[in-house]
Formats: structure tokens, sequence, C-alpha cells
């Protein structure tokens, strides 16, 4: 439980983190970067549906498009809260490594690194590619467990298994940042994280918190990346590997 309970609270001392200087540009470039995408992407296809309502809506039904915008509206919305996570993290990879570093020097009394466009750009295909990698070691499992929903009997354990998993799969996936700064790979951090799973469940819970709270989702990102820093210069750093 003391695990469980420290792992909870770094999720949040993460997002306290990011919010001080010295490591909000960590956070500011992603956050703009992801904001102009969607911010584009609904202007878009407002503008397209505009379109279409005006070419093949006749008179006589216009009142028709009193009901679609609200409809738009409440589904642009929907998109922007499930989804701006896993795009921000696509965005934000090349940020998350620069960021990670940055906690860590300054968790172990460092100083946080030069802020270079170069090195960015230099370190975004390997940090893309790896996150298409966790992506598909997450959908691999996420299949099968999603089907439990339509089994009789297991559909009424599924969403407590679902929430477990993406606990685990918040936990891994943000510790990738920290640890991959080290040079160790995806398997290791997972074998790192099976040595200590309540203090990863628990963090991964406060990380799966934050995306559910409207606003702080959209800090939960680099709050994750901050947290997950936290997590293994205190306690996974010298942590033997579970092999």
């Amino acid at each position: 439980m003391r695990d469980f309970l420290s792992g909870l609270g770094c999720a949040w001392r993460g997002l306290r983190l990011v919010l001080q200087p010295g490591l909000r540009r960590f956070v500011a470039v992603p956050l703009a970067l992801n904001t102009a995408l969607f911010a584009g992407a609904i202007w878009y296809v407002f503008a397209q549906v505009d379109a279409l309502v005006a070419r093949w809506i006749p008179d006589w039904l216009a009142w028709i498009e009193w009901l679609l915008w609200p409809l738009l509206a409440i589904a642009a919305a929907l998109l922007v809260f499930y989804t701006f996570s896993l795009v921000a993290n696509l965005l934000g990879a090349p940020f998350n490594g620069w960021l990670a570093e940055a906690v860590e020097r300054r968790a172990t009394g460092e100083p946080p690194p030069a802020f270079s466009l170069h090195g960015i750009l230099r370190q975004t295909p390997r940090l893309v590619g790896a996150e298409v990698r966790k992506l598909a070691w997450f959908l691999a499992r996420a299949v099968p467990l999603g089907l439990l929903f339509l089994v009789p009997g297991l559909n009424l354990l599924a969403p407590f298994l679902w929430l477990a998993f993406s606990a685990w799969v918040l936990a891994l996936e943000y510790l990738d940042y920290p640890m991959g700064n080290h040079g160790l790979l995806f398997p290791e951090v997972r074998a790192r994280a099976r040595t200590r799973r309540a203090l990863a469940l628990g963090f991964g819970l406060g990380v799966t918190a934050l995306t559910t709270l409207p606003v702080l989702n959209f800090l939960a990102m680099p709050a994750g990346v901050a947290g997950a820093t936290l997590l293994w210069a205190e306690r996974l750093r010298d942590a033997p590997s579970a092999g």
C-alpha cells in the first residue's frame, strides 16, 4: 500500500513540477502544436459541413442546420477529450525525452539541458518509432481484453480489468522516456516495472485520473513524463531488473 500511494502521488507531483519555471518550455511547445492541429482540423470540418449544408439542404429544410451545429460541437468536444492525449503523445515524443532529462537533472541537483531544436529534430525518428511500437504492443493486448466485454459473466469483471490494464500501460508509456534516456529498451522498462508492480500501478492510476479531468487532461502527458522521471530517479533507478 505504501508503494501504491507513493506511485499515485508521483503523478500529481509531476503535474506541479511541469508548471514551474524552467520546465514550462518543454510543455508549451508540444501543447501549442497539438492545440493548433486540433483547431485547424475542427475549423476544416466545420467549413466543409457549412459548404455541404449550403449545397445539399434546400431552403425548406434549413431548420435542420440548427440541430446539426450543436451535434457537431458535441462531437468535436468528445473528439478532443478522448484523442487529445493520444495525439499529444505522438507530437510530444521528441520533447518528452528532453522533459524527462530536465526533470531528472533537477531531481538529482544537476543543471537542466540546454533547449536545442536541432537536438529535438535529431531524436524525432527514433522517438516517434518507439511510440508506434508501444502502440502496437498495446493493441495486441487491448483487443483480446476488449472482447471480454462481450462474454457473459466475464463482462462484469471487464471494466476493472481494463482500468488496471490502462494504468499499467500508462505507467510503462511514461517510464519509457526517462529509462530510454539511459539506453534501456521497452522490454527492460517492463521488467523494471514488474519489480515494483504496486508502485507502477499507483502511478498509472494517478495519470489515468488526470486524463479524465477536463483541462487537466491537456497537461496529463507532460505531468506523466515528469512523474515517471521522479519515479525512476527515486525508486526504480537502482532497482534490480526482473530479467
